[in-house]
């Protein structure tokens, strides 16, 4: 009997890529796991209590995200009553007792993009205000960049988190990376 072994691999191979001396970088975040967090109907105060127990949080409000202060653990509102909690481990199995938890992990892929001149860059594809008084660090919101859903969050000043859907990772990466080559 033929024995495999399966080994899990980066939707675009670990893909990092500095721009010359520009200081902007590009990297594929490989070590994401991302698992929706859906509130059942009446359930806000038990989730609010267990999002606090295990992850030391309190949920964002839209248009927000919050982090951790280990720094491992970052909850995003998407909608009403649903978050994308990112980590670098799996979400404890005990949030399904108070929420209807889903991997989605090996649905999205992920970006990094930081440097000086990120907010240029992604200016040329994102129709959101990336300005710091409009969409300051921590904040988060869903839009489109070349036609693609994306969640875009500011992770510092000159860095942000990009997220869309893997099927079309490389289209994505494609634009993103196109956008910083026209603005250095």
């Amino acid at each position: 009997m033929a024995k495999f072994d399966l080994q899990e691999t980066p939707r675009l191979g670990g893909y990092t890529k500095e721009f010359g001396d520009s200081g902007m970088v590009l990297r594929e975040i490989t070590e994401l796991v991302l698992t929706s967090l859906a509130m059942p109907m009446g359930g806000k105060t038990k989730l609010t209590a267990a999002v606090k127990d295990t992850f030391g949080l309190t949920l964002p409000t839209a248009l927000k995200s919050k982090l951790s202060t280990d720094g491992q653990t970052r909850l995003v509102q998407t909608q009403p009553d649903q978050y994308f909690c990112l980590t670098s481990k799996p979400v404890p199995s005990a949030m399904a007792s108070v929420a209807y938890v889903t991997d989605q992990t090996h649905g999205w892929v992920g970006l990094d993009i930081s440097g000086p001149n990120v907010r240029e860059a992604l200016e040329r594809i994102c129709p959101v205000d990336l300005d710091p008084s409009a969409f300051p660090v921590h904040a988060a919101a869903r839009t489109t960049m070349e036609h693609l859903g994306v969640l875009i969050i500011r992770v510092s000043k000159d860095q942000f988190c990009l997220l869309s859907a893997s099927s079309s990772a490389e289209s994505f990466l494609h634009a993103v990376e196109l956008s910083i080559k026209n603005v250095i």
